[in-house]
């Protein structure tokens, strides 16, 4: 495929090739993806439930709430990950997901500026196609961050609606420098190959099967939006022969504000 290298392009590759990739992006994410997320997330959801209705049922009301107290303080497996009520910290499989949710928010916001951006001319000349891709990645990020955080919703908790607190001030000064597509590109490219990387990470750390799926189930996701990215700028779309660990966040840093 012939790639152009004018500097005066917008980006490397043609509008309909774009749009191609896109109509293919989302189609797999609909037929695949979020089929497999949404089973993986009932099975993770269904056993808290019925984790948590099992002790009331075998202990009685009260004594099952005094159960369900020492299970948050003890870090059992009944459910995958519990919370600290002394230091508000999300254990095992719920503080990945915690972190998870809070990437996919920073995700969703940071394509959010880039519209932003484009509608208000900013950006320079943004081809539709640029901004369909983004609305497109926008929403993805969107029902990832919203599968996650059932999770931790329905093991007690709130959701997560913050964003990730280490990468966010590092991705606003970042986007202050953005004056075109290429920059947002780049940009975006970062984030998704931090996210795929902390994926990655997750897979192999996390403890219930359920929470393995839905991290395996949206990994691959993250990779195609940087392979189309790595596209957009000219550059080989599959870098490397393995998902790498590089850009990983550390799993067991997220404490709820």
């Amino acid at each position: 495929m012939r790639r152009r290298t004018s500097t005066t392009e917008v980006m490397a590759i043609s509008e309909h090739e774009l749009t191609v990739m896109t109509n293919d992006l989302e189609q797999i994410h609909h037929d695949v993806g979020m089929p497999a997320m949404e089973a993986a997330i009932d099975e993770w959801t269904e056993r808290t439930r019925s984790s948590r209705r099992g002790f009331l049922i075998g202990a009685g009301a009260v004594a099952g709430s005094a159960a369900l107290v020492a299970v948050g303080t003890g870090g059992s497996a009944a459910w995958a990950g519990t919370s600290s009520k002394k230091t508000g910290k999300l254990k095992g499989d719920l503080a990945v997901a915690a972190l998870a949710a809070s990437l996919e928010n920073l995700a969703v916001a940071a394509y959010g500026d880039v519209l932003k951006a484009a509608t208000a001319g900013k950006l320079g000349t943004v081809p539709p196609a640029v901004a369909t891709f983004a609305t497109t990645v926008k929403a993805q990020h969107a029902q990832h961050a919203q599968a996650w955080n059932s999770a931790i919703v329905a093991a007690g908790h709130k959701a997560i609606t913050t964003t990730d607190p280490v990468l966010t001030p590092i991705v606003v000064a970042d986007f202050k420098k953005v004056k075109n597509v290429v920059g947002a590109a780049k940009l975006a490219l970062v984030l998704e190959d931090d996210a795929a990387a902390t994926y990655q990470s997750a897979i192999s750390a996390v403890k219930a099967t359920s929470s393995v799926k839905v991290a395996a189930s949206i990994q691959p996701v993250e990779m195609q939006h940087a392979a189309i990215l790595n596209f957009v700028l000219g550059q080989y779309p599959v870098p490397n022969a393995f998902s790498p660990l590089k850009g990983a966040r550390p799993l067991t840093d997220y404490t709820k504000g």
